[in-house]
């Protein structure tokens, strides 16, 4: 059968790429075509993303996938985060980094207005300051929120910018805190009573929508002549999670990157006060599904080591650090890595030992310890997690998928079969990219649906399984008494 090609556009918080998938009807496999850097810029103390930049890299990346002539194209990015438009389609202002700091303490003001269980019954989402409700509240009263025309997620203004089409994807909506997953629509009630602005929220579309033909001017360029833009998962978890090569219901996943969203896929939002006093989240998958999850601090702690390290003129290398940590005592400092103090960049090793100072713990001392601790401590949250989500909805994974750039992490997934005592297996790496085409397929008719896009990803891949040990199962648990389950984070 002849090979359809199509372009996955995944942009994460730390690094963009542009990747060609393939497929013969029997294996998808993803290229990379281009990658290029993604950080936030400080400006006068605020922190942006530096979106022109990224749509002419997103554009040059296009242009290398010409020579195979893609029949489609679509865009995910990470969550929360979004653009204001005017009513000229002209950015308000630069988009806000959900690390910025504007939001400190818009919690507590927005549930004095609104009780946190009504927002949490309208949503079913996890309260965390950088969603977007929050984000808005602290824009409120603006010149940018008062002269916007148009809301625009992420993924849905490079879908705008490449098509001249506004609309809003169901999955990144959902991340929001201003969707509400059981009704299938926005929640302006919650948002009038907040004096939010709710004209500025556009129609909800599903996965797998066509959203339109690339412009003339930007198909010319780029070679794509009028390829369609299709919006996958735009949510790089929902594309991530659409990658598991999972059979059956007993299992779960892990996409583990500059995150690490831990969680189940379910047929209907679980809203209810268990979830809610778990600080778990309901959010939109692809082809029906709702991910219930957890959104814990992931590969960030590593990385803003590495960088603070670095800065010191120290061999920040994976290898010579995954060395340093296997080879450094287990178990010897632990921590709760969804503490506030570790979402800001900037000295995270300093602030990693002071927590453990403060609960009677040894602080880590070498880069190797640091890493350690890190590994050994998302490992134990990864088992609080599972089991706060089995508390709730009854299921007890028989294994942990983990997907995402994390997945080439081998001492990462070891531990984490020995945390949560089940089988742990390891890719697709490239599990974004390869969702994001997946999508794109089913959307063109070359895949049936999600089953049997999973049965390709199965066919397409070779996952690395890592199997529980046992010998220190008691000194996990000890582990844990020492961290507590993390409820309250």
């Amino acid at each position: 059968m002849r090979a359809e090609h199509c372009v996955a556009v995944d942009l994460g918080a730390g690094s963009g790429r542009v990747m060609l998938g393939s497929f013969d009807g029997e294996r998808l496999c993803v290229e990379e075509l281009h990658r290029f850097g993604n950080a936030g810029v400080d400006v006068l103390g605020r922190l942006h993303w530096d979106v022109l930049r990224l749509f002419r890299e997103v554009r040059q990346g296009l242009a290398a996938g010409a020579r195979a002539r893609p029949v489609s194209l679509g865009v995910d990015t990470w969550g929360v985060d979004f653009a204001l438009v005017d009513r000229d389609g002209a950015l308000v202002a630069n988009p806000r980094h959900y690390r910025d700091g504007h939001t400190a303490g818009t919690i507590e003001e927005v549930t004095h207005i609104v009780p946190k269980e009504e927002i949490f019954r309208q949503t079913g989402l996890q309260f965390m300051e950088l969603n977007t409700l929050f984000q808005l509240w602290a824009l409120k009263g603006s010149r940018a929120l008062e002269s916007a025309s148009s809301l625009l997620m992420m993924p849905d203004l490079f879908h705008y910018w490449l098509t001249g089409e506004m609309a809003c994807e169901y999955t990144d909506a959902t991340t929001s805190q201003c969707f509400d997953p059981t009704r299938g629509e926005w929640a302006v009630p919650m948002l009038e009573r907040l004096g939010l602005p709710t004209s500025i929220l556009g129609p909800v579309i599903q996965p797998g929508t066509v959203v339109g033909p690339l412009l003339t001017d930007i198909g010319s360029e780029c070679g794509l002549g009028a390829a369609k833009v299709v919006a996958p998962g735009t949510h790089d978890t929902a594309s991530a999670v659409a990658a598991v090569p999972a059979e059956g219901d007993s299992w779960a996943y892990l996409s583990s990157g500059t995150w690490s969203l831990l969680g189940v896929e379910v047929r209907r939002p679980h809203v209810n006060p268990s979830v809610m006093a778990r600080n778990l989240t309901n959010e939109g998958g692809v082809c029906g599904t709702i991910r219930l999850l957890k959104n814990i601090s992931g590969l960030w702690l590593f990385e803003e080591c590495r960088r603070e390290w670095a800065g010191c003129g120290l061999d920040v290398g994976y290898d010579t650090l995954l060395a340093a940590a296997a080879a450094s005592e287990p178990f010897r400092s632990v921590f709760d890595v969804d503490a506030p103090e570790f979402v800001a960049p900037g000295d995270m090793p300093g602030r990693i030992a002071q927590r453990c100072r403060a609960s009677a713990q040894p602080a880590p001392k070498t880069p190797g310890q640091f890493v350690r601790a890190i590994f050994e401590s998302l490992a134990l949250r990864y088992r609080s997690v599972l089991a706060e989500i089995g508390g709730v909805t009854g299921i007890r994974p028989s294994v942990l998928h983990v997907v995402g750039g994390g997945s080439r992490n081998a001492m990462l997934s070891q531990l984490a079969a020995d945390a949560c005592g089940i089988p742990v297996m390891a890719g697709p790496v490239e599990a974004t990219a390869v969702g994001n085409a997946l999508m794109q397929f089913i959307a063109s008719g070359r895949i049936g649906g999600l089953a049997q896009g999973r049965e390709v990803v199965r066919q397409s891949v070779r996952p690395v399984t890592f199997a529980p040990g046992l010998a220190d199962a008691d000194r996990w648990d000890e582990a844990q008494a020492r961290v507590g389950d993390g409820r309250d984070s």
